[in-house]
């Protein structure tokens, strides 16, 4: 029988509240996974930190604890969401620096100060003095308080940043700054959004296959059926004379914002998210137990002819595979979590697992069904698909992640089942047993009153 639900492939704290991904890098022969951080309360109610995981190969993890506190003037509020950048034997960590003053304020025109903020590392985990790069006084007049959440690279000779913005008049927005030293940064231009959103957060630009995409998470834009579902919307367009277009959610599932992307030493462009969202209508029972939401797994990135950006999770993952078993889609096939599948698909299908999750293609429509059971307040989602000829499932102990044609859709939810024992049908193909990823942990000075 499940107990604490705590999972066996994906990256989750031992206690606290985790949530955006941050510092994403590959530096000193190991890939750096820092995360926003709340050791003291599973229901992000505390000041937020920066938790640390660093592993040499994407399968062994070590935890190596709090290692950015909001103890500085400038981020005293919180230490929010940023980026890490390699020059050289230092990693550059950027974020944003928290500050809300005490008044009658609205703390979205005033009351609140979004300070750029840089720390340096020699190691990964041990870090140098904090300094204040950017303050409200340094961004656009038609920005309001909500600036935040800074992406770097260097791109022809200069370093680059952007920034995610509100404006004054409730447009999303990103900020692009250029530097030629990492520390002296000077407003170039902005990219507003015309979707009906109020605030673009986690804002990410990257090339890929010779083409140059803008990721963002966008506060405000109006449900639609088949996308859009959740409360906020995470994805990515197509940047091109200084204009964002063909907006594409990353994930069409229940649990997945703010993602960021990375250069690994082989050239490929590696994506993680935060499986979970905020303000959400649904719960996660782990809160109760003390802790709450987990990392999605690492997803490999590539672009089709299109310009559609297909997710596949990273290659090493393969190596947890400890036994191989062709499946029958019309037999229930049993199994244990976690597990992952790969599946062929010829015109419609359903698909199910346990009686918890249903997947469902039908006449271009893709369907997902999760049972009140184990969906604590998760219901359906849906996506379009013109045909569907293949999928890839992995399932952990209490999560999904369901890539269909080779990643072009891609739905991502927790699950809570009452038992690691499942019962797989409706798909036919290859079903692989999973062992767990290693993580090793020193959360020792992780608590507030260490």
């Amino acid at each position: 029988m499940q107990s604490d639900f705590r999972q066996m492939l994906h990256l989750e704290p031992e206690h606290g509240w985790l949530n955006d991904p941050n510092g994403l890098c590959y530096f000193a022969g190991k890939y750096h996974v820092y995360f926003q951080y709340v050791p003291d309360a599973a229901d992000g109610s505390g000041l937020k930190c920066w938790g640390h995981w660093q592993s040499p190969d994407l399968l062994h993890w070590e935890y190596t604890g709090v290692v950015l506190r909001p103890d500085h003037p400038d981020d005293r509020s919180g230490v929010y969401s940023g980026c890490g950048f390699v020059k050289g034997d230092t990693l550059y960590l950027f974020y944003t620096g928290n500050v809300k003053e005490d008044g009658d304020f609205d703390y979205i025109t005033n009351g609140r100060g979004a300070n750029v903020m840089l720390v340096t590392t020699r190691d990964g985990h041990h870090m140098q003095e904090k300094q204040t790069l950017l303050r409200n006084a340094d961004y656009p007049g038609f920005c309001t308080c909500h600036v935040r959440d800074p992406k770097v690279w260097e791109e022809d000779g200069s370093y680059r940043m952007v920034l995610g913005a509100r404006t004054r008049d409730d447009r999303g927005c990103v900020l692009f700054y250029r530097s030629d030293d990492l520390l002296h940064w000077t407003y170039e231009t902005a990219v507003f959004g015309q979707d009906g959103s109020y605030m673009w957060e986690c804002p990410d630009c990257f090339a890929l296959s010779g083409r140059t995409f803008l990721s963002i998470s966008p506060q405000g834009i109006a449900h639609e059926t088949y996308r859009f579902q959740n409360v906020y919307s995470a994805g990515y367009c197509q940047l091109s004379n200084g204009e964002a277009h063909d907006y594409r959610e990353w994930d069409h599932g229940f649990d997945f914002y703010a993602p960021q992307t990375f250069p690994a030493p082989d050239g490929r462009r590696i994506l993680i998210g935060w499986a979970g969202i905020g303000d959400i209508p649904y719960s996660n029972p782990t809160t109760v137990l003390g802790w709450q939401h987990c990392l999605t797994l690492p997803r490999e990135l590539r672009v089709r002819d299109d310009g559609v950006i297909l997710q596949l999770p990273v290659r090493e993952l393969g190596q947890l595979r400890t036994s191989a078993t062709k499946i029958d889609g019309r037999i229930p096939v049993p199994t244990r979590l976690p597990f992952e599948l790969w599946g062929i698909t010829e015109g419609d299908f359903t698909a199910e697992l346990s009686g918890i999750l249903t997947l469902t293609y039908h006449s271009g429509v893709v369907h997902l069904r999760i049972a009140d059971t184990a969906g604590y307040g998760r219901t359906e989602r849906f996506a379009r698909l013109p045909e569907c000829h293949d999928i890839r499932m992995i399932a952990d102990v209490s999560s999904v992640e369901i890539f269909l044609n080779g990643g072009e859709i891609v739905m991502t939810a927790r699950i809570y089942p009452a038992d690691t024992a499942a019962m797989l049908s409706g798909i036919s193909g290859t079903l692989y047993e999973l062992q767990g990823i290693e993580v090793i942990s020193d959360g020792s000075n992780d608590r507030s009153d260490r």
